[in-house]
């Protein structure tokens, strides 16, 4: 540290209050607390968007169905992991109220021990106090980083509800499969045992043989099996699902409607719009562009380490002779001539901010692809859903009436009903799994767009 005392009786009292009043304008204005009042009213915003926690039946899950906007809402509302990067996000805006600060003042105290109750000389001490001021701009420039990670923490916040959204959608279609798939299990063990009872009538009535009845017992048993697997599924979903809500895995939720709404599907002209809008939208993408901004104001102010700073000292010695030179003012400037440090701490600033800048890169290509991919295996769901509807479920069910009226006939085998049987029962199923895929395809794309997935375009905020 370098440092200048002068006496006010040996200049000009006036070129020291012009010294002091332009160090202290251009350096003591209060630039953390300026920039960080927007920030925070969005986050006030956004906690007084989130509302108490509320009861099951408050949010629908003692319905008598489980509504998927209601539940995906739930979620977002209970899931810890939502309040934890909300919490992020306010320790991110706090950063900033202490970014871009003065340090604090520094009073100097002394005294001459042997004056103390002395008869030959006064009481002797001095007394000062001083204030460091970095360069111009080291403090904007660090307010400014601070100010660019905590939008970067706020777009955190937004791309863990969409995420958590999507898995809370992809759960619920698993939910609606699960007991789709019961269902279907369970009528076919209905089919199953008049087959079974109609082949051991024919087979006492001299028509059938004895092989035909012990074919649809295996089948039923096969099918019991089948039951429990998939109860068990149902039970693990539910358990998955309670933990996105932040409850008990063992208790139980309403089930899920006996159809899922087709989703509105996007033609094919509207794909390069849509993957504009994705690039517009998705947070991951501005919170890479704001790190890289950040990195940026954090190389500004390393290049401002070359630059000393300024120390404004005021002090009072009382043991000086002479009474002018009793009280002292003073600037200190520190000698910046340690250049490694400061040279590898702008290095570390722009590599930081060319990787930030390639990530944002790399995921605005990521999301023009997710939306291309999405949006081609939607349109491929409601090409599958429309040729499980028109032609292959009214086939299926053709079979088994031809199979069943042919064995009755006695001019095919059991053998065939069984079969046919087990034709429809996995077409009965795959058709509802193309519905659940739809399903997931419009949520896989919603996210892809900087959506909830689950909730509308027009409400996206829990």
């Amino acid at each position: 540290m370098f440092g200048v005392l002068l006496t006010p009786s040996g200049i000009s009292q006036r070129v020291v209050g012009s010294v002091l009043v332009s160090l202290l304008s251009g350096c003591v204005a209060t630039t953390g607390s300026a920039s960080h009042d927007t920030p925070k009213t969005e986050y006030d915003s956004s906690s007084a968007t989130v509302p108490p926690a509320q009861s099951d039946t408050a949010i629908g899950l003692n319905a008598a169905a489980l509504d998927r906007r209601a539940y995906v809402r739930a979620v977002l509302e209970r899931n810890p992991t939502i309040e934890s990067a909300r919490q992020g996000w306010r320790a991110a805006l706090s950063r900033v109220s202490q970014s871009g600060t003065l340090e604090d003042p520094t009073i100097d105290l002394g005294v001459a021990p042997l004056s103390i109750g002395s008869s030959k000389a006064p009481f002797g001490y001095e007394v000062g106090i001083s204030q460091r001021l970095p360069w111009f701009g080291k403090r904007g420039f660090e307010a400014s980083a601070a100010a660019a990670e905590a939008d970067a923490s706020k777009s955190d916040y937004e791309t863990m509800k969409r995420e958590l959204a999507l898995s809370a959608v992809v759960l619920y279609d698993q939910y609606f499969i699960s007991a789709r798939a019961i269902e279907i299990n369970a009528h076919h063990v209905e089919i199953m045992g008049s087959m079974r009872d109609g082949a051991t009538a024919q087979f006492q009535a001299g028509r059938g043989s004895a092989q035909d009845p012990l074919q649809a017992e295996a089948e039923l048993a096969h099918m019991e099996h089948d039951t429990a697997i998939l109860a068990s599924q149902r039970d693990v979903t539910v358990a998955q699902m309670n933990e996105l809500l932040h409850r008990a895995p063992e208790l139980p939720l309403p089930p899920p409607p006996t159809e899922l709404p087709m989703p509105a599907i996007p033609g094919a002209g509207e794909t390069e719009h849509l993957e504009t809008d994705a690039v517009a939208h998705r947070s991951e993408i501005t919170a890479a562009h704001r790190r890289a901004e950040g990195a940026r104001a954090r190389a500004a102010r390393a290049d401002r380490e070359y630059y000393p700073d300024v120390t404004v000292s005021t002090s009072y010695n009382s043991m000086w002779d002479t009474p002018e030179h009793r009280w002292m003012v003073g600037l200190g400037f520190n000698l910046p001539v340690q250049t490694g440090r400061r040279a590898g701490a702008a290095d570390e600033a722009l590599a930081m901010r060319a990787q930030f800048e390639s990530d944002a890169s790399r995921m605005t290509d990521a999301a023009r692809t997710q939306v291309f991919v999405a949006l081609k295996r939607l349109q491929e769901s409601e090409h599958v859903i429309g040729l499980f509807e028109k032609r292959l479920l009214p086939v299926a069910r053709d079979q088994i009436d031809a199979a069943r009226a042919g064995f009755t006939a006695s001019q095919n085998p059991f053998m065939a009903v069984v079969e046919a049987e087990k034709n429809l029962r996995g077409v009965e199923l795959d058709y509802q799994m193309a519905r659940a895929e739809c399903d997931r395809h419009r949520a896989e794309l919603d996210r892809a767009l900087g959506r909830i997935p689950g909730l509308d375009a027009q409400d996206d905020k829990p």
